[in-house]
Parts: C-alpha cells; sequence; structure tokens
C-alpha cells in the first residue's frame, strides 16, 4: 500500500500532506531527529531517530518501497528514493525525476560553492503561496499516477 514519508525536520508542509493523504486514506510517517507535534489522526505515525548526519535520511530509504512518496527538500535522499523505485517530490511541489536528479544535484553544488566564496548568502527564499498550491497539485497527481498503475483500487 503507498506510503508517504517525510522528511520531517524542516518541512513546510506537513498540513498540506495531512489534508491530501486523508483524502485519500493513506498512511503517512514524519521522520525527525527530535519530537514535534503531529495531529492525533489514524495513519499519521513519528518516528523519532537519533542525531547525527544522514540517520532521518538512511531511516526513510531502509524503509521506502517503491511507488511509496518521499517529500523532502535534500537532493541526495530524493536520488536515494528513485534508486529504490520511490517517487521524491520537493517541498516547492517540483518533483525528483530520474531525469532531473543530475541538474538538480548540479545547480546545487554550484550554489554551495557559490556560498562559499561568499557571492551567495542566506537560503533558500520563503514558501510563497504558489510553491503551496504547486505542491498539493504535485502530491494530488503523483498520488493519481500510482494508483491507476496498481491492479486492485481499493482507495
Amino acid at each position: 500500500m503507498l506510503h508517504i514519508f517525510i522528511d520531517a525536520d524542516a518541512c513546510p508542509v506537513k498540513q498540506e500532506v495531512y489534508r491530501v493523504a486523508g483524502r485519500y486514506r493513506l498512511d503517512v510517517t514524519l521522520v525527525a531527529n527530535s519530537w514535534m507535534r503531529i495531529p492525533k489522526e489514524r495513519g499519521i505515525a513519528l518516528e523519532v531517530v537519533e542525531d547525527g548526519f544522514d540517520v532521518a535520511d538512511d531511516w526513510i530509504v531502509e524503509h521506502v518501497q517503491p511507488d511509496d512518496i518521499v517529500i523532502t527538500a535534500d537532493i541526495p535522499l530524493a536520488s536515494r528514493c528513485l534508486k529504490k523505485g520511490a517517487h521524491a517530490i520537493g517541498t516547492t511541489g517540483k518533483p525528483f525525476t530520474e531525469a532531473s536528479i543530475g541538474q538538480v544535484v548540479a545547480t546545487r553544488d554550484l550554489l554551495s560553492e557559490l556560498r562559499e566564496a561568499g557571492a551567495v548568502t542566506g537560503g533558500p527564499p520563503p514558501l510563497q503561496k504558489r510553491d503551496r498550491s504547486r505542491f498539493l497539485q504535485q502530491l494530488d497527481e503523483v498520488i493519481q499516477s500510482i494508483l491507476r498503475k496498481q491492479p486492485s483500487n481499493s482507495t
């Protein structure tokens, strides 16, 4: 059964995921390095992992199955999940695909070098309303495409 995993520590679209997952009756697991408040609803769980570099990412990759969905802004995590046959969606609604991940990694590396040189300062811009809308639309489209592929669509 399709499952949604959220790389939750800095995810700005948790509420949107809860809303869409509830509509399709899908389970959601948030993976984080510390406890956080989550809705007390059926199918929503929090997995708190120990602190450490990539511990949450490793947990997600270990548990994700083909056609599950991973919500993350972490490009290496998205790449690892794609290799396992899962779908990965960025928090602004841009899907990570095998075809696009190389360019996304190259862009990330370039921006990292520019930050180190002092040419670029600060992080990504705040999430805009249109980003949330694009995220909701993309998540809905990915879920529908996965459900269409499944032989018995019970949801």
